[in-house]
């Protein structure tokens, strides 16, 4: 079993950026529903104190669709979806982490499962 480690990331334009505690060993996600399919998100999901946000919080904007309980963020200005917020099956506070926007981040050395979003 791994452990989560200390990541940097954010937007393209650095607008917006975060800490995250998270372990990449773990399988993400690739969804095919309407959102993350179309911005080819692959995720992955911590706790909200395991994510600090470090700059930007005044350059994001929150879109919410279909049921309304999933805050897409996106930058303002460039528009990359880095990250958004929710709530776990639990209750839990969750972020969901576009793994995308880590820094040095090498995808090819993760494991990824697809999840059949646009059936849900």
């Amino acid at each position: 079993m791994t452990q989560a480690t200390q990541h940097s990331g954010g937007c393209h334009c650095g607008k917006v950026r975060y800490e995250v505690n998270v372990d990449l060993d773990q399988p993400l996600i690739s969804c095919n529903c309407s959102i993350c399919g179309k911005t080819g998100s692959i995720l992955a999901f911590v706790p909200k104190s395991e994510f600090r946000l470090t700059a930007g919080d005044d350059g994001l904007t929150d879109y919410l669709f279909a049921s309304k309980t999933i805050h897409h963020l996106f930058c303002n200005t460039c528009g990359i979806r880095s990250f958004g917020r929710g709530v776990g099956p639990d209750g839990t506070e969750m972020v969901a982490i576009n793994v995308r926007c880590i820094d040095d981040v090498d995808l090819d050395k993760l494991k990824v499962n697809k999840y059949d979003g646009k059936s849900v």
